[in-house]
């Protein structure tokens, strides 16, 4: 070849690269839907979706580059989660990550497909959203809370940080299966502790501050709050007529504590959103959600707040302060 046909090819080749690079194909941006039942600007809202974004972003799926997350927050409300998981699947995700048995439900009247990696939930199976914890077998998939044995925990605890209590007041939803379950696993050993139970609905703020304003007309009572959307919507009200009350109450985790509350025996909330972005991947890459096992939690923390133990008058037990896995002082 002559060397001015060689430099002319050589020249030809340079102008074709840039054009060749601009007909590559872009990344496939895959599709994520989130279906959260807190309120966006929920104190415990940022710090679960960053750990879920951090985790992925680990995993090689950037938010914005190689993936979309369409959002929903429910707030509480019954009505809002019902609508966003319409709203949801009707964009089609590839997979959905959602907060509460009452959520996934709500998902699964849409679909049975789409794969969803569900956090937040008690007993699954009960709910009827999977069929086994080893093989859950449908389209859903994910990491459980409690079992219900952790609720009879709660009421040792409330005898036991205050023993000369001969009543507490369970504040639970009747509207989902865990109110019902944790208030028949709390009752199965308030007999042995000799404790009278009092069921208070957790549906509104009126229903709230009527039932346990009647609740504390009577003495040596306490409360154990149960876990559900509504529970955690009217956190700060349940903690506020706890302390105008003076009832010791067991909370189920500690940004209750974290917010003025006496004391909680809980799983940590952040870690199954970094494990829920472990199931994401493995799906976007091919796995179905039949064959993930859904896993229990790996930690659960014992949190006291001694500044409103001394408020309420309680000298906190040495044995249940050794326990403790953070004291807030």
């Amino acid at each position: 070849m002559r060397r001015r046909d060689f430099i002319t090819l050589l020249g030809g080749a340079a102008a074709a690269w840039p054009l060749a690079a601009r007909t590559q194909p872009a990344e496939r941006m895959r599709r994520i839907a989130v279906l959260e039942t807190v309120a966006a600007d929920d104190a415990q809202a940022r710090p679960r979706r960053a750990a879920f974004e951090q985790r992925l972003d680990e995993l090689g799926w950037t938010v914005g580059r190689s993936v979309q997350i369409d959002q929903r927050w429910a707030a509480g409300d019954t009505d809002n989660i019902r609508k966003y998981a319409a709203e949801l699947i009707a964009l089609s995700p590839e997979v959905v990550v959602a907060s509460t048995s009452v959520a996934v439900s709500a998902l699964q009247r849409h679909t049975r497909s789409v794969p969803i990696v569900f956090v937040s939930v008690i007993d699954p199976i009960g709910a009827g959203l999977i069929t086994s914890l080893a093989r859950p077998g449908g389209n859903a998939t994910g990491f459980t809370l409690f079992e219900y044995g952790v609720s009879g925990k709660w009421l040792e605890l409330l005898k036991e940080i205050a023993p000369g209590l001969t009543r507490a007041a369970i504040l639970r939803d009747p509207a989902i299966p865990t109110g019902i379950g944790h208030l028949a696993a709390i009752q199965a050993v308030a007999p042995m502790l000799r404790m009278d139970l009092s069921a208070i609905g957790v549906h509104d703020r009126a229903e709230i501050e009527r039932d346990v304003t009647a609740f504390a007309r009577e003495p040596n009572g306490g409360m154990i709050v149960t876990p559900s959307p509504m529970a955690t919507e009217h956190r700060n009200l349940i903690i506020t007529l706890a302390a105008r009350h003076r009832l010791p109450v067991v909370y189920p985790f500690r940004y209750y504590v974290a917010s003025g509350g006496l004391i909680c025996y809980g799983p940590d909330l952040i870690e199954p959103y970094q494990r829920a972005a472990g199931y994401v991947d493995r799906i976007l890459k091919g796995e179905k959600p039949a064959d993930l096992p859904v896993q229990a939690p790996t930690k659960y923390e014992l949190v006291i707040n001694l500044k409103t133990a001394k408020a309420l008058g309680l000298e906190v037990p040495a044995t249940v302060l050794a326990r403790a896995d953070e004291v807030i002082e």
